[in-house]
């Protein structure tokens, strides 16, 4: 199998967005709103990852894309570190449990690739288990795409000087100091060899059924802006883009139940 290699360091220009920005993002909020509506009545699935450097900016732009769709469809599901648990059954178990259902979208905030990392860099994951690992999460992803499952990966870099004036800004606020991050494998501390990880780790998950999006997270808005036509683009690209037929039995019955008339549901 073939993977197109990732150059991480072609994505720290950090050049802001041109354009109103605020007009961007109004209307990729539209978008990504009406696919989800397909993707209900179609009865889709979604998996969405955010994976990237500590201190890039993930969770302002998973705010975004939570807040631009029906919440009661979406599940964010926040990876911590490997735990005793893991020990007693397979690496991945975990994520079985957490993948989404017809109509759903799970988003994982880190995901399996983040615990791949861990164990490479804390070194338990020897060079066969790793390569073991990856062949498991191939074929793990690839199995999610012939069930009829959407996968969106999003990787978020930036460069150490940006990560290092970012977790500086967190730092002193008096909120946010408080907020760690479980893991600060992926840190400034770590990233000389944490990069030699990753670049191991694209080169070979980089699929052509489940691809690598590396976003320049060194401007926000940015950031943002492209994360979410990313997204946009993907979920337009993997729901129907015509409503169903009445007699189509295959989609969800958004009309109340009949009980819900006597109480004006």
């Amino acid at each position: 199998m073939r993977c197109v290699p990732i150059d991480l360091t072609e994505f720290e220009r950090g050049l802001p967005f041109e354009g109103d920005a605020d007009a961007a993002l109004a209307s990729l909020r539209e978008r990504l709103a009406l696919s989800q509506l397909s993707q209900i009545v179609h009865r889709k699935r979604a998996i969405i990852l955010f994976e990237g450097w500590t201190g890039a900016g993930k969770r302002a732009v998973l705010k975004q894309l939570v807040g631009a769709l029906d919440p009661t469809y979406v599940t964010v599901v926040k990876v911590a570190g490997s735990t005793d648990s893991d020990e007693e059954r397979h690496w991945l178990a975990r994520f079985w449990s957490s993948l989404p259902s017809t109509t759903e979208t799970t988003i994982f905030y880190r995901s399996w690739y983040r615990l791949m990392v861990e164990q490479r860099m804390l070194g338990h994951f020897d060079d066969d288990r790793w390569a073991r690992a990856i062949d498991e999460i191939n074929e793990f992803e690839a199995q999610q795409r012939d069930h009829g499952t959407m996968i969106a990966k999003l990787f978020f870099h930036v460069s150490p000087d940006r990560q290092a004036a970012n977790l500086q800004a967190r730092e002193e606020d008096p909120w946010l100091r408080h907020v760690r991050d479980f893991q600060p494998i992926v840190g400034p501390a770590h990233r000389d060899r944490a990069n030699d990880v990753l670049q191991d780790l694209f080169a070979n998950t980089n699929t052509r059924w489940a691809p690598w999006n590396p976003i320049d997270a060194n401007d926000g808005t940015a950031a943002c802006i492209a994360a979410l036509t990313i997204l946009a683009d993907a979920m337009e690209n993997a729901m129907p883009s015509e409503p169903p037929g009445e007699t189509d039995e295959k989609v969800v019955n958004l009309r109340p139940a009949k009980h819900a008339d006597a109480i004006g549901g």
